[in-house]
């Protein structure tokens, strides 16, 4: 196992060689009065594409929205020609098509990792070289055909089609949206050519990578281990072990600390490959990996015992140990009070409260799609701002360049009404000063609702477009919608989209939260206190701890959505509610069912509440009754 020590002399290496977006410039293309981009992703997992006209993003969309696959890792056809349609032009207006990632690079570490630990890689090799001998390492190729397929009457150059890096293309996902001139970027995720964590700064618009860790040390990968050692899907299930982690105790920190990791006091890190199999691809962990906890890996079907609790909450312990340490290092090494966040392991919203708290950077922004589907949009800014000179407009005040990540498709009353009619729907329709205080009067009434408004979001979260809601102050709802609605596991908790000019009433957080992506304890003044009792595990789940027990975690903690103005309708009806309870939250969980994508259309929304004991269905202007639907 060499390799798990040749790439690191230094565990934060300096960046020799950190390629910027590789192509023949098509000089005649800058002539043109607009320049449109767009950024794809795809053959991995969550694949998405984006475009943005001179630099403003206009469009960004998730593929698995349209095919129904979750974290469909195909070509992203459907999400470019969705770009296309919503900015009325056709493929031949595209100047640059930008690649997140360079397949060159990803087949050297995949390469030189088989050299390195052969013959035990031997038949992973064997089963994935020809898929990169006929498509990967021809990606040019293969991009090209399918971006010409989309409009075989369009005629695509290859000099379109320009390649930024993973990690470069995540830097810029989480800088050039952000409303900072200068911060400190950090990327951290399982792995993208060969980096795992990556930092660089921002400054004026340009980017100076600094430092990175090379695979196979990776913090994303180590949190993905457990995921799979936990039972979960890797690459998918992550926040599970993060939702989990509470129900636990640490019993296993130090055993991770002292055999698995090793963790400088600088955050650096590198980790014992003689636990894990992912060098091989053949799995994440191995026996030495149970047998060091003295326990199989858990299969899906099994019971969570709280065994597997106190797993989960040593590997998050330990997590948020290492990026709180590479922040702090960060902000003591570099003047910037302002940080960006990206990468899979930006999604740890858990960490992120724990960065607002200890890690001294004033002001922290993180990519809403932090995950590879943001890649897509980072590779199109970083290719603008590389082959042009434009200028930002900068400032804390200026509106959301993510336009609260409210990137995909919208319908109109008029398509949604000609598809309920289609199918025999039975509806009511409202003006506005009657829908939204109809609606909350349901909600007060214990209905759960799923919300379909405005366009549709960008990232894995549901920010109120695509929401499933209900009354936060019920003391059964979080047990419903699971059960009932999510189908999915008891102990997962649900979010509060509340007012942001209430919020620090209701929550120890002194910062705007619009992605969901900061998590907080409740407000003492809203807790219930309590002599605690000797409830373990998922019985925890019995005891009621604050006034809003619907979103409060067992330890007292929420994933919080702040709500502006901005956010539109979704803001009009909290704030309806409020008015008529005085109560400025409500539940906010993604409108869909476990191990299927977020609704997209009409017809989805349909679907997913005929299929689920959902009360309500809810578009602009229109309520749907399942007791007139059944």
């Amino acid at each position: 196992m060499a390799l798990a020590y040749y790439y690191i002399n230094r565990l934060f290496k300096p960046i020799h060689s950190y390629c910027s977006v590789n192509s023949i410039i098509n000089t005649n293309l800058f002539t043109l009065l607009v320049m449109y981009i767009i950024g794809i992703s795809c053959f991995y997992h969550d694949s998405a594409a984006c475009i943005i006209k001179d630099g403003e993003i206009l469009a960004a969309v998730q593929e698995e929205r349209f095919t129904r696959i979750k974290n469909d890792d195909s070509f992203p056809q459907q999400s470019i020609k969705y770009c296309l349609e919503y900015c009325q032009i056709d493929l031949g207006v595209i100047a640059y098509f930008v690649f997140y990632e360079k397949p060159f690079l990803k087949f050297e570490r995949i390469l030189e990792t088989f050299t390195a630990t052969s013959p035990l890689g031997f038949i992973q090799y064997l089963k994935g070289m020809p898929i990169w001998v006929k498509d990967k390492l021809f990606m040019k190729r293969t991009l090209l055909r399918n971006i010409q397929a989309i409009s075989p009457d369009s005629t695509i150059k290859k000099e379109q089609l320009l390649f930024s890096e993973h990690h470069l293309s995540h830097i810029a996902s989480a800088y050039y949206p952000s409303p900072f001139n200068d911060a400190v970027i950090l990327t951290l995720d399982g792995v993208g050519e060969w980096a795992t964590t990556s930092v660089a700064l921002g400054e004026n618009g340009k980017i100076s990578p600094q430092f990175e860790i090379r695979f196979p040390h990776s913090l994303g990968l180590l949190y993905s281990a457990f995921t799979h050692y936990l039972g979960f899907k890797v690459n998918c299930d992550e926040f599970k072990v993060m939702g989990l982690a509470p129900y636990g105790n640490p019993a296993y920190k130090n055993i991770i600390l002292e055999k698995l990791i090793d963790v400088q006091e600088d955050g650096s890190f590198h980790l014992n490959m003689t636990y894990f199999n992912f060098l091989n691809g053949l799995k994440m962990t191995n026996g030495r990996f149970e047998k060091l906890f003295g326990a199989k890996r858990r299969k899906p079907s099994e019971t969570i015992l709280q065994f597997h609790m106190d797993i989960a909450k040593s590997i998050q312990e330990v997590t948020e140990d290492v990026i709180l340490k590479i922040a702090i290092t960060l902000r003591k090494k570099y003047r910037s009070t302002n940080l960006c966040l990206a990468g899979g392991v930006a999604l740890n919203c858990v960490a992120n409260g724990l960065l607002l708290k200890e890690s001294g950077f004033e002001n922290i922004w993180i990519q809403p799609a932090a995950g590879d589907a943001g890649g897509a949009l980072g590779a199109a800014l970083y290719a603008y701002h590389d082959l042009t000179d434009s200028k930002r407009e900068l400032g804390l005040q200026r509106n959301d360049y993510m336009k609260c990540s409210l990137l995909g498709p919208e319908y109109t009353k008029e398509q949604i009404i000609a598809i309920l009619d289609k199918q025999n729907i039975c509806y009511h329709l409202y003006d506005d000063e009657d829908f939204f205080p109809k609606l909350s009067s349901l909600l007060v009434d214990g209905n759960v609702a799923g919300w379909f408004s405005g366009r549709m979001e960008f990232g894995p979260r549901a920010l109120g477009s695509r929401s499933i809601i209900a009354d936060a102050r019920s003391i059964s709802m979080q047990t419903i919608i699971n059960k009932k609605i999510k189908f999915r596991e008891s102990f997962r908790p649900f979010a509060p989209a509340v007012l942001e000019a209430h919020a620090d009433e209701y929550f120890e957080l002194d910062c705007k939260s619009p992605y969901m992506l900061f998590t907080a304890p409740v407000a003492k003044s809203k807790r219930i206190i309590k002599i605690e009792t000797a409830a373990s595990g998922f019985d925890k789940l019995k005891i009621s701890r604050s006034v809003i027990p619907a979103v409060t975690h067992v330890d007292y903690s929420a994933r919080i959505q702040t709500v502006s103005p901005a956010n539109g309708d979704f803001y009009t009806l909290i704030d309806s509610f409020y008015k008529l309870t005085g109560c400025p939250l409500l539940i906010n969980t993604s409108f869909n069912v476990m191990d299927e994508p977020i609704v997209c259309n009409p017809d989805d929304a349909l679907k997913c509440f005929l299929d689920t004991e959902m009360d309500i269905l809810a578009f602009k202007n229109i309520i749907i009754y399942k007791c007139e639907n059944r």
